[in-house]
């Protein structure tokens, strides 16, 4: 069972495939590319291919490279099936990009869909996981515990920060994704090239022209959307170098 990557009617790629296997009742789903706006329609469908007698699901995560706020509707569907079906549903092996968002979104790594997560103090089986951007976690006065408390409240403090920045370059990722992913598409269909090719090519072509990768992926789009724009002659040499040097 093979859900395969598609160009819609909107001309937009799907950059997520789902391989699957089912024995002995037990369903394994492997997904490989990118959680981003459709990978919830992808996973629809390939739910609704499972035979009606599955009794436990378990949803390999460690092909996904890139995950969006679309990564959230992906895991309230694996919920929400589990729960209907009332079988297990289990996605595990996260890594990278997509596990640093669980764990900005307070959710448990090892697998989102567990109810029962772990606590964080092993010693204190009723502690729950502090929550690293709630400033009430912190302690109100860090000096009053002497010098080591103090210290652990300035590498909280440090952590907190460094986490509120990466949440923020988490956004404007985001916020960009789509023009990016609609300009992969479309140099993917026009130059027969593979997903990483065409992300090789507009990243290229953003050196070259010292042109922000969004404006290069923007230039490519309006390129085909009849809005009549042309790129600039210098981002469009970029272009031409970057397809002759990636697809030679």
């Amino acid at each position: 069972m093979i859900s395969a990557a598609h160009i819609t009617l909107a001309g937009r790629l799907d950059i997520l495939v789902i391989d699957g296997r089912v024995e002995a009742g037990r369903a394994v789903l492997v997904p490989r590319g990118e959680l981003v706006q459709g990978c919830a329609d992808t996973l629809a469908r390939t739910l609704a291919e499972l035979p009606a007698d599955t009794g436990r699901v378990d949803v390999d995560m460690a092909g996904v490279v890139f995950m969006d706020t679309a990564g959230l509707q992906f895991l309230d569907l694996l919920d929400a099936y589990g729960h209907r079906r009332r079988i297990p549903v289990r996605a595990t092996h996260w890594n990278g990009q997509p596990r640093r968002i669980l764990e900005l979104a307070g959710l448990d790594t090892a697998d989102p869909l567990d109810r029962t997560a772990r606590p964080a103090d092993p010693l204190d089986p009723t502690a729950r996981p502090a929550d690293p951007l709630d400033p009430t976690a912190r302690p109100a006065d860090p000096d009053s515990a002497g010098p080591a408390a103090s210290a652990v409240a300035l590498e909280r403090a440090e952590q907190l920060r460094l986490l509120r920045t990466e949440v923020e370059q988490l956004r404007r990722a985001i916020a960009t994704r789509p023009v990016i992913d609609q300009a992969r598409g479309i140099l993917m269909a026009t130059h027969g090239c593979t997903s990483d090719e065409a992300w090789n090519i507009l990243r290229e072509a953003s050196q070259l022209s010292n042109t922000k990768l969004r404006a290069v992926a923007a230039a490519v789009t309006a390129g085909v959307g009849g809005t009549g724009r042309t790129p600039p002659a210098k981002l469009r040499r970029a272009l031409c170098t970057a397809v002759s040097r990636r697809l030679r």
